[in-house]
């Protein structure tokens, strides 16, 4: 069992919302400390975005969205065990 903190229930929220509506750009990544995914899904987001005309940044939205959606529905105790303390940083 994870040691409960009270960020982390909002982390858990503004992770999934921010999934959901600016999931494209990694932001949910950032704000969950994962840098280098954030990183990863901006940098196809923005310069793949411009070579495909938008269809890479299309994917990388459709990626935060399911992904903020597993944010939301996951219980609070599962989401600290999964994203702080196994570090999973995808999906």
């Amino acid at each position: 069992m994870a040691n409960l903190n009270p960020s982390h229930t909002t982390k858990q929220l503004m992770a999934g919302y921010c999934g959901i509506i600016f999931g494209g750009f990694g932001v949910h990544k950032f704000i969950l400390g994962y840098s280098p995914e954030g990183f990863i899904m901006l940098v196809i987001s923005v310069v793949g975005g411009t070579f495909t005309y938008g269809f890479t940044f299309l994917i990388m939205q459709l990626v935060g969205l399911i992904e903020g959606m597993i944010y939301l529905n996951k219980s609070h105790e599962e989401f600290v065990d999964t994203y702080f303390v196994n570090k999973q940083g995808w999906f």
